[in-house]
């Protein structure tokens, strides 16, 4: 008989060791591609404020994490460590998202596995890279948005493949291009190709996103475009602003339609230029 899923999922949020959750996050994902685990009718799930995650670093709020140039081997080590932060975070997520929303379809559960253990492929890309930088993990402040968005979200899963997906891992797309420009512009190909392997795989996790959100406002009778522009604004508002990455955005599951939406709803939109 299968292993629970959800137990399985539970015990890997919580580890705090970041290279034991990244080896859990893994064979999470060959448990249930092997059939050894499936979401079964465990008890409900509980409320988490926290998940496990090493004593460092130290968690600040946004506005004071310091502003540091990509000039430096401390300036790069920083910036690729706020990635990071954001990858480790990601792992949580889509560990979350497999232990909390019970009752989905088993393709759901396949989906967000697949998505932690390539989070944590990404996790591992880049502190082997800060490595080569003589920096690690914890060495850098860092602070907790996307999981206070877990939190805010763990309700409803269409609320959480709303606005997790489709609006925090969607910025990705959005900015990384610019990075990537960044890195080669000083020199740095290897961080640069990293940040490509990112990009390549986050349009799968963000279109992830978008056919949950679709599959869920199909059971309650909702448009998905209005649903999203809604929780958006209710949610989140002035979280989506352009420029938007076209191409990955609408392989990713956004219409050109609902781009011109966020586009005209945008604050952005509201700034006037001569």
């Amino acid at each position: 008989m299968p292993g629970d899923l959800h137990a399985a999922a539970l015990e890997a949020l919580l580890i705090q060791s970041p290279e034991a959750k990244c080896e859990a996050a893994h064979l999470l994902k060959r448990g249930l591609d092997a059939g050894d685990l499936a979401a079964g009718h465990s008890e409900p799930a509980r409320e988490l404020s926290e998940p496990g995650r090493p004593e460092r670093p130290r968690l600040v709020a946004p506005r004071e994490l310091p502003q540091r140039g990509l000039g430096s081997i401390e300036g790069r080590a920083a910036f690729l460590h706020a990635i990071a932060h954001i990858e480790f975070n990601a792992i949580n997520l889509g560990l979350d998202a497999v232990y909390r929303f019970r009752g989905m379809p088993a393709a759901f559960y396949a989906d967000w596995t697949t998505v932690a253990a390539d989070e944590a492929r990404h996790f591992r890309l880049l502190t082997d890279r800060l490595a080569e930088l003589g920096a690690a993990y914890g060495d850098f402040e860092a602070h907790n948005g996307l999981w206070d968005m877990a939190c805010r979200t763990a309700d409803d899963v269409m609320v959480r493949m709303a606005l997790v997906p489709r609006v925090l891992e969607a910025r990705g797309l959005d900015v990384t291009p610019g990075m990537i420009q960044r890195l080669r512009q000083i020199g740095d190909e290897a961080s640069a190709r990293i940040l490509e392997t990112i990009l390549e795989e986050e349009v799968a996790h963000v279109a992830a996103g978008s056919r949950w959100l679709e599959w869920c406002c199909e059971g309650r009778g909702l448009e998905p475009q209005a649903t999203f522009l809604r929780l958006l604004q209710q949610r989140c508002p002035g979280a989506v602003r352009p420029p938007f990455n076209h191409a990955a955005r609408l392989a990713a599951g956004f219409s050109e339609t609902e781009l011109e939406r966020l586009h005209r709803t945008s604050p952005m939109s509201e700034i006037k230029t001569s």
